[in-house]
């Protein structure tokens, strides 16, 4: 099972490619939403996504899946160490190669929301300098937005339960 801010990271990842995406396709439904991509939208796709940093948005997925087991056969079993991490950097550099299952598979299904053209076109503009600086900087800008939000919801929590305690007390109850 995957740990909780690992999956975080991943869906900010995800969002990330997504919000990329929308931002030059449009907000609206698309229309290759309905028929199978064909495989010149999946090669399309997939070089946006490798623009994009598929080996670092995908890359901790096959090594972080290793540890998080070889972590829960330790804890079964403390005296296995020494053997699990061996056997943890075998399969790390024979499983290596599945990064590439993951990445097709999400360009198909990137190229099952989007157009060829809209594709193209995403593929244009991830490959002009604008493009390039979009990719450098969007995980920064995100996880900069991510930890406003989180800073933000913390302090309206605090209004909320401040404003929930007055109402609360106006009606005789102390909370």
């Amino acid at each position: 099972m995957f740990r909780p801010n690992y999956l975080f990271a991943l869906r900010a990842a995800l969002l990330g490619i997504c919000l990329g995406a929308s931002a030059l396709a449009g907000c609206g439904p698309s229309l290759a939403q309905d028929a199978k991509p064909s495989a010149a939208a999946i090669a399309t796709a997939k070089q946006i996504i490798i623009l994009k940093g598929s080996e670092t948005i995908f890359g901790s997925l096959i090594p972080g899946v290793i540890e998080q087991n070889k972590s829960m056969f330790e804890q079964q079993n403390p005296a296995f160490g020494k053997d699990l991490a061996t056997v943890a950097a075998q399969l790390r550099t024979e499983l290596a190669p599945k990064l590439d299952e993951v990445t097709s598979e999400v360009a198909r299904i990137y190229a099952s929301h989007f157009t060829e053209k809209e594709l193209t076109d995403m593929l244009a503009f991830y490959s002009s300098p604008l493009g390039r600086k979009m990719v450098a900087q969007e995980p920064r800008a995100l996880s900069d937005g991510i930890n406003y939000a989180r800073d933000w919801a913390g302090k309206f929590s605090d209004e909320v339960v401040n404003r929930m305690r007055a109402e609360m007390k106006k009606l005789g109850h102390d909370i």
